[in-house]
C-alpha cells in the first residue's frame, strides 16, 4: 500500500489550532470574536470531512474490495477502524459525536451551535492528531 498524503489534514488541523487560538485571546461578543469563532467552526469542518477521506483509504486494505470502502458512510468508516483495532470503542464514540455535530452545522449556523462546536474542539484536537498519526503509519 502506498503512503497517504496527510499533508492537507495537517493544514487543516493546524487551522483550526490558530482559529483556536486567537478565539481564545479575543473579547467574547468582539468582531474578532465571531470571526475566529466562523473560522473555527468551519475548520472543525473541512478537518472532519477530510479524516473521514483519508481514514477510508486507510482501512481499505482490511475490507473485501475497494467497492466495499466506497459504499460506507463517515460513520461507518470509523466503526470499520474501530473493528480494525485501528481507534477505540472511546473514540469511535467520539468520532460519531463530531459527525453528529456536523451534520447539525448543516442546518443551523446559529450561535448556540457555534458555542457547541467550541466545547468540542479541544478533544477534537487530541483525536485528530492521533487520527493523522494512525494514518501515516505504515
Amino acid at each position: 500500500m502506498s503512503k497517504i498524503n496527510t499533508e492537507y489534514l495537517q493544514k487543516c488541523i493546524d487551522t483550526v489550532v490558530k482559529s483556536y487560538d486567537f478565539l481564545n485571546n479575543s473579547e467574547v461578543g468582539s468582531i474578532e470574536y465571531e470571526v475566529f469563532r466562523n473560522s473555527l467552526v468551519k475548520g472543525f469542518e473541512m478537518t472532519l470531512e477530510q479524516s473521514g477521506k483519508l481514514l477510508k483509504k486507510k482501512i481499505t486494505p482490511f475490507l473485501v474490495s475497494k467497492k466495499a470502502a466506497d459504499m460506507l458512510t463517515f460513520k461507518e468508516i470509523f466503526r470499520e477502524a474501530n473493528k480494525c483495532s485501528l481507534i477505540s470503542n472511546e473514540e469511535t464514540e467520539r468520532w460519531m459525536a463530531y459527525r453528529d455535530n456536523r451534520n447539525t452545522t448543516a442546518h443551523d449556523y446559529g450561535e448556540s451551535f457555534a458555542e457547541e462546536t467550541l466545547k468540542l474542539i479541544p478533544d477534537f484536537l487530541n483525536d485528530v492528531r492521533n487520527l493523522k498519526r494512525i494514518i501515516d503509519n505504515d
